[in-house]
């Protein structure tokens, strides 16, 4: 009889220790019910969040090459100025981003070059908004252009042709 009584004791304790596990497991789930409904009504945080793009130009010859139209390849940028050191003359161009011949055979002036196509480093600097934020950038491009043989009074002229980055 002492056997049948034993194992009825053990199974009790066994019993008792399953019970409070249980009661355990029931308080950790109502404190986290608790905490999920107190938190419900605190707005999302976003971690991930748009890295800037730096900023790349691009030109393209206008006028028969009498302006070049410097723009970003981005469309998310919006150029606020943009100026040009080309052989230690800075020339403005502004936010138009319209780069005229003239100013650039006036930096030229102490080349004496040929008739041809010919190519000048340049350093951009640009200031430019992205997302509602004023940034910096720039770089050396690399400006290509050709200089054109006068007619019957021997004048020449200045014809710009691309950007491109080097």
């Amino acid at each position: 009889m002492s056997t049948t009584e034993e194992a009825k004791r053990t199974r009790r304790r066994w019993i008792g220790f399953g019970e409070t596990i249980a009661v355990i497991g029931v308080a950790i789930s109502a404190a986290a019910l608790w905490k999920t409904w107190d938190s419900g009504d605190k707005p999302a945080v976003v971690v991930e969040k748009r890295q800037p793009i730096p900023l790349t130009l691009r030109a393209k010859a206008q006028n028969d090459g009498r302006t070049l139209e410097i723009s970003p390849v981005e469309p998310g940028h919006a150029l606020q100025s943009l100026a040009i050191t080309l052989g230690g003359t800075t020339i403005a161009v502004g936010s138009d981003g319209d780069l005229a011949a003239d100013d650039v055979e006036k930096a030229l002036k102490d080349r004496d070059e040929n008739k041809g196509a010919h190519s000048a480093p340049v350093r951009i600097a640009a200031r430019y908004v992205e997302a509602g934020a004023d940034r910096r950038g720039g770089g050396s491009y690399v400006l290509r252009y050709r200089v054109e043989g006068g007619g019957l009074f021997g004048s020449r002229s200045l014809r710009l042709v691309s950007l491109s980055r080097g």
